[in-house]
């Protein structure tokens, strides 16, 4: 399933749900950006460094995903199919979360706030970020942030067929996301306006719903 095509739907994903991306990691990449008096040099390594960080625990978040997936595919009659519909199931729930038509992802966000509150308390050790070391170890640690768009992936993740393809599929996926956080370090004050923009978010949540229909109605067949 690491096909290039794949992997290329996994990088527009994360490009369209960039716009909540922007949401849930803007603060911090607005600090380390904004917040940076008394650090010297440029701010963009630092931002560079903290999504560098980010993206790192997606891979290991997915590798973890496409093992377990794995353990499934052998447990589960016809468990291929299964996850794949699960996953399509999933995207067209985030296309409706990102629209703002139905915030169900968001209560699965918030189940994933029980391992945030344990982990959450070691990026602090790293704040205020002076140098691109700390900024790397905020991004790993805000990798778990609970996160419905990082939650679908990984169910995506799930149906890879094994923990190197769910590794290369978050990849995939954390690269798309790159883009819209590195612009917003840079630009945060025009991007935040760009984002709270309802249209912007329901046309991305369009198309992914569209994406995750096409993948149901491919599975159907």
């Amino acid at each position: 399933m690491s096909d290039p095509g794949t992997l290329a739907a996994a990088f527009a994903v994360g490009v369209l749900g960039g716009v909540h991306c922007l949401g849930m990691c803007g603060g911090i990449v607005g600090a380390i950006s904004l917040g940076h008096s008394g650090a010297p040099g440029p701010v963009w390594p630092r931002l560079l460094a903290y999504n560098l960080g980010r993206m790192g625990s997606y891979v290991v978040a997915g590798a973890l995903a496409g093992l377990l997936g794995l353990a499934l595919l052998g447990a589960l009659p016809q468990g291929q199919r299964i996850l794949e519909f699960l996953a399509a199931v999933f995207l067209v729930l985030l296309g409706l979360y990102l629209g703002g038509w139905w915030p169900l992802l968001a209560r699965l966000e918030r189940l994933g706030g029980w391992f945030w509150k344990r982990i959450e308390p070691l990026g602090r050790h790293f704040i205020p970020v002076r140098h691109s070391g700390q900024a790397l170890m905020v991004g790993a640690v805000w990798g778990w942030l609970p996160c419905g768009l990082v939650y679908s992936v990984l169910v995506w993740a799930l149906a890879s067929g094994g923990p190197v393809e769910g590794a290369l599929l978050m990849a995939a996926f954390a690269l798309g996301t790159l883009p819209n956080l590195l612009l917003m370090g840079l630009f945060a004050a025009r991007l935040a306006g760009f984002v709270r923009n309802p249209w912007v978010r329901r046309g991305a949540g369009a198309l992914l719903i569209a994406y995750g229909a096409w993948r149901l109605v491919g599975i159907a067949h």
